[in-house]
């Protein structure tokens, strides 16, 4: 029941970002999604958080 709910929230538009948020090189990212400069792939598609510690 889970695995269904979470296919069907979903979006193909979820696909760029999460490509270029896992390839740590901003450049082969860049490549990847077709974007001749890296400032709009940081812009626009880097999606990663700053880690936080548990509290305990």
């Amino acid at each position: 029941m889970i695995l269904a709910s979470r296919i069907r929230q979903f979006q193909f538009r979820d696909i760029r970002p999460k490509a270029a948020s896992e390839i740590t090189n901003v450049e082969d990212a860049s490549l990847l999604l077709g974007h001749t400069k890296g400032d709009i792939t940081e812009r626009v598609y880097r999606r990663i958080g700053a880690l936080a510690k548990p509290t305990k």
